[in-house]
């Protein structure tokens, strides 16, 4: 009988260990750059996010729609409650004038297991300088 109690005190305690997950909330998912001068076009944001699941949060991949959009990530898993983040950099050296958006794409172990991020913004002409 104490056997059988044991077991089915541990089979209970393995199904609400697999029943846990990590769940990732951004505080935002869009940034906006405004309007930057190409004399400038290198920016930089970051998007913060907490785990509010009940099992750490891992960032399998973050990943830029182009070559521009470089995100750096949280790489150690996130535990529940705990805050991480997503840091990028967008360069407009040689990009065409005027307004873009970019995504990133994001990984990861939570219960909604890709979000996309976005970034915008305008990029204008060097100001002439007036002789």
């Amino acid at each position: 009988m104490k056997k059988f109690l044991l077991f089915i005190m541990l089979l209970i305690g393995g199904i609400n260990a697999a029943n846990a997950q990590a769940e990732i909330k951004f505080d935002k998912v869009t940034h906006n750059f405004g309007q930057f001068s190409q004399k400038s076009p290198v920016v930089h944001c970051v998007f913060s996010y907490e785990n509010i699941g009940d099992a750490p949060l891992v960032i399998n991949q973050a990943i830029g729609s182009c070559g521009c959009t470089v995100p750096e990530y949280t790489k150690e898993p996130v535990q529940p409650g705990q805050k991480g983040e997503i840091k990028v950099t967008y360069n407009g050296t040689g990009k065409r004038l005027g307004r873009f958006a970019k995504t990133i794409t994001v990984h990861c172990n939570g219960k909604v297991e890709v979000v996309r991020l976005t970034i915008e913004g305008e990029m204008t002409a060097e100001e002439e300088k007036e002789q």
